[in-house]
């Protein structure tokens, strides 16, 4: 499918120049504007746009989940990955009993887990810029 306007042009883009620490905060963008509005339909009485943007919302979780590097991650890896999963659980029920409570609570873990990749954006952003400003080679992922 081609890209027809500036705006998915720029989206492109900005996906395919990110750092791995941004694109994990993209996706939890993403899954987070999701469950907002996922929050906002379920209140408004919506089924089929609170089904919507709840099951995009679990894919995104999934992506996460299934972007985990279980083998190098070690013990964080597999944290992630049993909140992934209670994640998503917890959007499914949110979505079958129409509980906006499930979807508030995972949104706040959503919300936290971004800062903390935020953290780490920053930090990964700031070690090249002080690798480039010394001249030293850019250090090697073990």
């Amino acid at each position: 499918m081609a890209l027809t306007s500036p705006y998915d042009v720029y989206q492109r883009t900005q996906v395919d120049t990110a750092s791995p620490a941004r694109l994990v905060v993209m996706l939890y963008d993403g899954a987070i504007r999701f469950l907002r509005q996922g929050q906002a339909a379920m209140q408004q009485g919506d089924r089929e746009k609170q089904n919507h943007y709840l099951v995009r919302a679990q894919r995104i979780i999934a992506e996460l989940a299934s972007s985990l590097n279980m083998e190098e991650g070690g013990e964080i890896a597999v944290n992630l990955m049993a909140l992934y999963q209670f994640m998503h659980e917890q959007l499914v029920l949110a979505n079958l009993q129409d509980d906006v409570d499930k979807v508030q609570k995972v949104r706040q873990m959503l919300e936290s887990l971004r800062e903390a990749w935020t953290q780490v954006e920053i930090a990964a952003r700031e070690s090249i810029t002080l690798t480039q400003a010394t001249g030293a080679e850019t250090p090697h992922a073990a």
